[in-house]
């Protein structure tokens, strides 16, 4: 087996797409201080919550499947909760997610199928009663001010004693350090599966456990439930053994269709003018979907 490919630089791979499209480049969170918390008990007796960035189906707003187009009028605002005993449809239509990769198994990027697995298999304690939904929000200080602080009291107001954070796009990897971050101030131990490595290391959060595999993934690999259940309990063992902030531990699992995904994600040297063009009319397009279904 050939040696694995480096991680890819999503920092670098989004101002250079972004830029050939004519924006200014996002300037991510960044911090040098990271608060950890050890485990408050024992796995086995910890209550363990499940944080998202999917956002729930919703029929009448149109295509949201997978490898569909970029669908802003499905993107939500606001923390949103579910009832964490049972089945959901949710969906990953974010701006910058790999499209042509992602599946249509959400256990790939909504570990609960695993999550309740682990715990009927004895290895945590219990279930939080709620999912938690967060929003994928560019402003920084909205996501400090305003959903951090929200979903940290859903979190205490549940006896939380574990946070599993699944990223999807680049900015919810910011998203959800960020939320790690406030919950370890709370001192809730949390963990994200991420497959943004340098975004979640460059905001600065306690552990990740990171997989190498298109954005998307992180919780597994499509239709391959073993995978899945590895993962999850892979990022079980890292919260047990994580001895300080800023813990990352890889994955072994590889992309079963090889490194070209790589290359292709987001990469503007692929693009023809006039192909840059209609990318960037149909970005200015979704800013003005999504801002108007942010005016309250």
């Amino acid at each position: 087996m050939s040696e694995p490919a480096e991680p890819l630089r999503y920092i670098e791979r989004t101002h250079a797409w972004y830029g050939a499209l004519g924006y200014a480049p996002y300037r991510y969170a960044h911090f040098a201080e990271v608060p950890f918390s050890p485990l408050r008990r024992p796995l086995t007796q910890a209550r363990v919550v499940l944080l998202t960035t999917a956002a729930p189906y919703r029929s009448e707003l149109g295509e949201q499947g997978a490898g569909a187009p970029y669908n802003a009028a499905a993107k939500f605002f606001r923390v949103y909760t579910l009832d964490s005993r049972i089945d959901h449809d949710l969906r990953v239509s974010h701006l910058a997610i790999d499209r042509a990769h992602i599946s249509d198994d959400s256990g790939t990027w909504f570990p609960l199928p695993a999550l309740r697995r682990a715990w009927q298999r004895g290895r945590f304690g219990a279930i939080a009663p709620q999912v938690i939904g967060v929003p994928t929000n560019r402003s920084q200080r909205h996501c400090l001010e305003v959903d951090a602080p929200e979903v940290s009291a859903l979190c205490l107001a549940e006896g939380v004693d574990v946070a599993l954070l699944v990223p999807n796009c680049p900015v919810c990897h910011q998203t959800m350090s960020l939320l790690a971050r406030e919950l370890e101030t709370a001192g809730i131990a949390t963990l994200i599966l991420g497959a943004a490595k340098d975004i979640v290391e460059h905001v600065g959060a306690p552990r990740l456990l990171f997989s190498d595999l298109p954005l998307g993934h992180a919780a597994g690999l499509p239709h391959d439930r073993a995978s899945q259940d590895f993962t999850l309990e892979l990022a079980l063992r890292v919260l047990e053994a994580a001895p300080a902030a800023r813990t990352t531990v890889q994955s072994p699992l590889r992309w079963p269709g090889g490194d070209a995904w790589r290359e292709a994600y987001l990469n503007p040297a692929r693009l023809t003018a006039a192909e840059r063009e209609a990318a960037r009319t149909a970005h200015e397009r979704s800013l003005a979907t999504a801002k108007a279904l942010r005016q309250p």
